[in-house]
């Protein structure tokens, strides 16, 4: 009888269920990352390069901050409305310090999650292997106890064996492959915010 992925999680036990329920818990959480930081990162790069293009053009910094307002996702905006607040009309001699406390903070914001997306790519395979070796280990118990190697009598322990191992890649693979290409997007966006920086401290804050 030919056996379905069902089948084999309903042989399994009590330990690889456990196993498999943590894997789901990480698999779930990580497609929800992937996809909030697919979408913010495409917002983010084109409100970027819109303010960036009002910054080029702006008549002064009073005008400029009222324009930064209607991007709420750019790291950019988000980074000279914090400056301006602290900075506008004061020409203070810590414009450095106040830059980078803001330009911190939208790094910060940037990267965010990406960690999570690491764990999971690092630490789910070794939980699928956990679930593995119980499960080879569950198999030679029932050998040691029927005294038969009969597919019957092993296979609950090689169904835990191949799930959990199987549920192990299945949540680490897209982590990881997201976490490389998320990465690569935010190194993008922090070099914006970084050479924004240096900008900021060149900048007129009087009109």
């Amino acid at each position: 009888m030919e056996l379905t992925v069902i089948d084999l999680i309903k042989q399994t036990g009590v330990v690889a269920k456990a196993v498999l329920l943590i894997l789901l818990f990480f698999s779930i959480l990580s497609w929800a990352v992937i996809f909030y930081k697919w979408k913010l990162f495409k917002n983010m790069k084109k409100e970027n390069q819109k303010f960036f293009e009002a910054f080029l053009n702006s008549n002064g910094a009073k005008e400029l901050f009222a324009i930064a307002k209607r991007f709420e996702l750019s790291p950019l905006a988000s980074l000279y409305r914090g400056v301006f607040s602290e900075a506008y009309g004061k020409n203070p001699s810590n414009i450095e310090a106040i830059t980078k406390k803001y330009s911190s903070d939208e790094i910060n914001k940037v990267e965010s999650y990406l960690g999570f997306l690491a764990t999971t790519g690092s630490t789910t395979p070794f939980i699928g292997l956990f679930g593995t070796v119980w499960g080879i280990m569950d198999a030679f118990r029932h050998i040691g106890l029927k005294g038969s190697a009969s597919i019957a009598t092993v296979a609950p322990g090689i169904a835990e064996a191949l799930v959990t191992t199987a549920a192990g890649l299945f949540a680490a693979i897209p982590a990881v492959i997201a976490y490389n290409y998320f990465t690569s997007q935010a190194n993008k966006i922090i070099n914006e915010v970084n050479d924004f920086s240096e900008t900021l401290l060149k900048y007129p804050w009087q009109d």
